[in-house]
């Protein structure tokens, strides 16, 4: 998407009028260059930017895993499973067989709300103690769980529950 011209005075122009839709596209480019493979998922603030861009629009639940190396190197990004607009079936076996083929050290959980409140259900806490339960016996840590709603987030780490 090249919808900017670059003028010989170092200023960039736009080619043509674009909306919101287009601003949030440019974002997530941006933001996924920044996320690529073996960038270091370092920064808690770029990591919900990310997911807060990729999962901005959808209406359904979608829970995913961001895949990481022992350096905490992003592998990989899935989204592993999706939902009804309130609800995701998720599958501990399957996280642990993908975290086993990707060889990742560690996980940063993730999933959108898609009703605008990002604050974490009973299951939600429940399915991530069972997923840190699978995962430990393979030595793989979950190093966050983050419930993504709009521009609003919360981290199961922040608050400690991890």
């Amino acid at each position: 998407m090249n919808v900017f011209e670059a003028k010989p005075n170092g200023k960039y122009v736009a080619r043509r009028q674009f909306g919101p839709d287009d601003v949030l596209a440019l974002a997530a480019d941006i933001v996924r260059q920044r996320l690529q493979r073996g960038e270091v998922m370092g920064s808690p603030i770029a990591t919900r930017h990310y997911l807060g861009l990729q999962l901005a629009d959808r209406t359904r639940e979608i829970f995913g895993v961001l895949f990481l190396d022992s350096q905490h190197g992003l592998i990989a990004n899935e989204e592993l499973f999706q939902g009804t607009i309130d609800s995701t079936a998720v599958h501990p076996r399957i996280v642990v067989q993908r975290a086993l083929q990707l060889n990742a050290a560690a996980l940063i959980l993730y999933h959108n709300h898609p009703s605008g409140l990002p604050e974490p259900s009973a299951a939600d806490r429940q399915i991530t103690e069972r997923l840190v339960q699978s995962l430990a016996l393979i030595d793989v840590r979950i190093i966050d769980h983050l419930v993504v709603a709009g521009t609003a987030s919360v981290s199961f780490a922040e608050r400690g529950w991890l």
